[in-house]
């Protein structure tokens, strides 16, 4: 049984728990598996005896389950880590922001028996499938978001002016800073600091904010879990515009381009 541990090394809180997570799994006769993309950690880990996840050590299809500890920055990377297979993600908050985290450090002892005893109930959530299309049509980038994809203006000097379609009907054109599309699970993160509404993580639906956008009508839209929303970016652009997701994964956009 392979238990991943992810961890913020630079950060003396996650390290200490991490270290004592490490320790409980080798206590249940378990094998601890750290990122192999991590030297910060594996360096803070180096006198344990750990494994590392991916090429020449254990692969993401034979983690049982992910033991997170930081803020959301550290579960978002690894939610990344486990993206290819159905691994459950415990989260526990040991950073400035804890949205993602299931529980605090205090229950931290308690968590890692639970979760080695298998004695927890897993929630599904959902996940934006992002791609990026030029203007002839053809497909030229492709990811996934946990919390939102946002598209941004490149250039602090100048407007990103786009079009919003909602499953190929237009909604509205408009200059703006940006245009963020959230899940429920992102519905606290930038979605929440744009003015958009909380949706409960139960809730299946998605969330159309725009950022500063120079127009009537541009209020938060709430969608349904399948809608396919499109942002253009106009032709008219003078400048570039940038794909995020999570904060984590980008994409520059030239005028033309489409992400859906």
């Amino acid at each position: 049984r392979n238990i991943l541990v992810v961890a913020h090394a630079l950060r003396e809180n996650p390290v200490a728990g991490a270290r004592r997570v490490v320790a409980a799994i080798h206590d249940a006769g378990l094998q601890p598996v750290v990122p192999g993309d991590d030297p910060e950690l594996a360096a803070v880990l180096g006198d344990l005896d750990t494994v590392v996840l991916g090429e020449g050590g254990v692969d993401v299809s034979d983690i049982e389950v992910a033991i997170v500890l930081g803020g959301d920055g550290t579960i978002l990377r690894a939610a990344e880590l486990v993206r290819a297979a159905s691994v459950p993600l415990l989260g526990v908050n040991m950073g400035h922001v804890g949205f993602l985290a299931e529980l605090e450090a205090d229950d931290l002892d308690e968590a890692i028996g639970r979760a080695l005893a298998r004695d927890y109930e897993i929630h599904e959530r959902m996940t934006l499938s992002v791609e990026v299309r030029d203007s002839a049509g053809g497909l030229v980038y492709s990811t996934w978001a946990l919390n939102e994809a946002t598209v941004e203006k490149a250039s602090r000097e100048r407007m990103l002016e786009v079009m919003i379609e909602i499953d190929d009907r237009p909604l509205s054109s408009f200059g703006c800073d940006g245009v963020v599309v959230a899940t429920p699970t992102g519905s606290t993160a930038y979605n929440f600091s744009a003015g958009g509404p909380v949706v409960w993580p139960s809730v299946q639906a998605l969330c159309l904010v725009p950022l500063s956008a120079h127009a009537l009508f541009a209020r938060p839209v709430v969608l349904g879990p399948e809608t396919a929303v499109s942002i253009d970016v106009l032709e008219r652009n003078q400048g570039l515009g940038v794909l995020w997701c999570d904060g984590r994964r980008s994409h520059d956009l030239p005028p033309g381009a489409r992400v859906i």
